[in-house]
Formats: structure tokens, C-alpha cells, sequence
């Protein structure tokens, strides 16, 4: 029978199989402050097995500066269309200038927020399913909360977890250095005093240079100095890291 059915070209897969869509790479360039921030929700153990208090994080990626954060009882699209339309506000972004980034969530692809960024006149992107890759700051920063020295298990109730959230933004933005943008705080790139760190930095190099030479095997010590930009998934030819 089968051989009759080769014969006759009907041996091919005749069952309906799901096709799925082709998803691009996509590669976002930020130049500068305040053009591509990233957004996603990650979830916080409650008291209880099974509850869970929800942790909404915006970053921009050039500076790795948390522009807006909040903690919420429960994940949905009026909560993050809210939160994402008062940290826009916030910052009095120009229009046609932001580009935010998420995953595939249902919440991130919302009606409800996609009309906001439409009217606000913001563009929008997503990341590929299933590929932790294409949201790489989210999920470094993330990571940093979460196996910081001190964080609980579980919190005892939402407001236990934004004081805590309170702290560790407040640490993360102004006194972590942050090994993507030279060692420096994300509070230093984002408000604009790189330069001046940097100079001070260059004075101690100086003086420790003049004071023991021999400690410097090839030439006199500089600053490292943040990237120019900042890539969500460079080209190749780049080669530049995030």
C-alpha cells in the first residue's frame, strides 16, 4: 500500500500542523539618554505558598538607570498603563524620541498599552519568544535584586516588599557600580556627570602614577570610559556588548 501511495505522490504529511511565524533578530542602538528603555514584570514570593506580589521595572539602557519602578498586588494591563504613562510623564519625554522594549507577555501586549504608546506617540517592540536575549538588561537587573545579600525569601506583605524595593533602587541607581558602564553608577551616566567622575578619577590615577611608577609595567594608568552606545543584540560586524 505504501509503496502504490509513493508511487502516486500521497505519502506526504496529511495531518494540520500549527505553522509558526518567522520572528527577526532585532537590533536596538541606543545613542544616548531617554531613546530605549526596557520594561517587564517580575514576580515576588508573599507570606504563603502560591502568592506572589508583582515588581514593574522600567531601565534605560544607555545609562542602566531605573526610570520607574512599582509593586503591585496583582499583574494587569490598566496597572502597566498607568505606571508606563506617569514615568513617560515624569521625564517629559519628546514625542517620536522613546522606543520601549518587552517581552511576549499578554500584559506587554495589551490593547490598552499599545494604545497609549500610540498616543503618546511612543515606539514599541518585542522580544522573540522564548529568547531571554532580546530583554538582556531586564533580566541582569533582575538577577541583581534578586541574589542581593539580604533579600528575603518571602515578604510578609506588599508593602514590606516596596520598602524593600524602595532600598535597593535607591542603592541600585546611585551607588552601584556597574560594571556595563565602566564601574560607574547608573545615576552618574543618566544625569550627565560621567566627565566629571571620570576627572576625578584620572587625578587619583595621576597621583598614585607619580607616587610608585614602578606598579605601572606599560604606561600611566586612564579611567575606563562608559560605551558610546548601548546594543540589544549588535550586528556581527560590531562585536560591540551590552
Amino acid at each position: 500500500m505504501y509503496r502504490i501511495l509513493e508511487r502516486h505522490g500521497e505519502t506526504q504529511e496529511r495531518r494540520a500542523h500549527r505553522i509558526h511565524p518567522v520572528y527577526a533578530k532585532p537590533e536596538l542602538l541606543a545613542n544616548g539618554l531617554n531613546e530605549v528603555w526596557i520594561w517587564d514584570i517580575t514576580k515576588l514570593r508573599g507570606p504563603v505558598k502560591h502568592s506572589y506580589f508583582h515588581l514593574y521595572v522600567i531601565l534605560d539602557i544607555y545609562s542602566r538607570y531605573v526610570v520607574g519602578w512599582t509593586v503591585q498586588q496583582r499583574e494587569s494591563e490598566d496597572l502597566a498603563k498607568d505606571f508606563i504613562e506617569e514615568t513617560i510623564m515624569k521625564y517629559d519625554i519628546p514625542p517620536g524620541q522613546l522606543l520601549l522594549r518587552a517581552d511576549r507577555g499578554k500584559v506587554m501586549r495589551s490593547k490598552l498599552v499599545s494604545t497609549l504608546l500610540e498616543d503618546l506617540n511612543v515606539s514599541k517592540t518585542h522580544s522573540r519568544p522564548y529568547v531571554s536575549n532580546d530583554n538582556p538588561y531586564s533580566e541582569s537587573q533582575f538577577r541583581t535584586l534578586k541574589y542581593r545579600p539580604g533579600f528575603p525569601d518571602r515578604f510578609g506583605c506588599c508593602e514590606d516588599s516596596r520598602a524593600f524595593c524602595h532600598q535597593f533602587f535607591a542603592w541600585y541607581n546611585g551607588q552601584h557600580h556597574h560594571s556595563g558602564i565602566a564601574m560607574l553608577t547608573p545615576a552618574t551616566v543618566h544625569f550627565g556627570q560621567t566627565q566629571g567622575v571620570l576627572t576625578g578619577h584620572q587625578t587619583v590615577l595621576n597621583e598614585a602614577y607619580r607616587l610608585h611608577p614602578e606598579r605601572f609595567v606599560r604606561y600611566a594608568p586612564k579611567p575606563k570610559s562608559p560605551p558610546a552606545r548601548a546594543w540589544i543584540n549588535p550586528p556581527a560586524s560590531i562585536g560591540e556588548q551590552t
